[in-house]
């Protein structure tokens, strides 16, 4: 690969980038592509950042590829294939739905709904199979927040003789 040449506009919009980002894939490429255009060897860029010369040769070609869109979209990643979540836009609702209720009304042996609990209702109730991590994944997005019940022997007031006639 030839070196990597930057305009002063464009090396301060990195630089700017690599002190902002919130992404640290965004930060090692933006550093890597910031190097490259140095005096930096490929070698180098790929041992400073723990990743092989062929990551830093992708990063290289798919922000040169990029080069009409905007900065950050630059150094992000591309869309991946793979199975889309299916149950998220349909298990939250029916969560926020029956989490003010009490499971006892819904003949379930115990006092508060867990997760495996929760799983267990949409699977008989609304026959739905999904896995526990997944209503843990719906209680974070739905912003749900619960302690289990701690149980704590009471302890004795400093006058419980006096109290008990002593």
């Amino acid at each position: 690969m030839t070196q990597l040449k930057l305009s002063r506009k464009e090396r301060t919009s990195i630089e700017w980038l690599i002190v902002h980002a919130h992404d640290a894939r965004t930060l090692c490429r933006a550093q890597a592509v910031l190097w490259a255009s140095g005096d930096q060897s490929i070698d180098e860029i790929a041992r400073r950042l723990l990743v092989t010369r062929q990551s830093v040769y992708n990063w290289l070609a798919r922000f040169q590829e990029r080069h009409a869109r905007p900065l950050v979209e630059r150094f992000a990643d591309a869309t991946r294939s793979g199975r889309p979540c299916t149950a998220a836009g349909v298990i939250d609702p029916l969560i926020a739905e029956v989490i003010e209720q009490d499971p006892r009304q819904l003949d379930y042996q115990a006092t508060v709904w867990t997760a495996s609990l929760l799983q267990t209702y949409l699977s008989h109730e609304h026959e739905i199979n999904v896995s526990a991590k997944s209503v843990q994944f719906a209680i974070a997005r739905l912003r749900m927040r619960w302690k289990r019940p701690r149980h704590q022997l009471s302890l004795r007031s400093k006058m419980w003789r006096q109290a008990k006639g002593g």
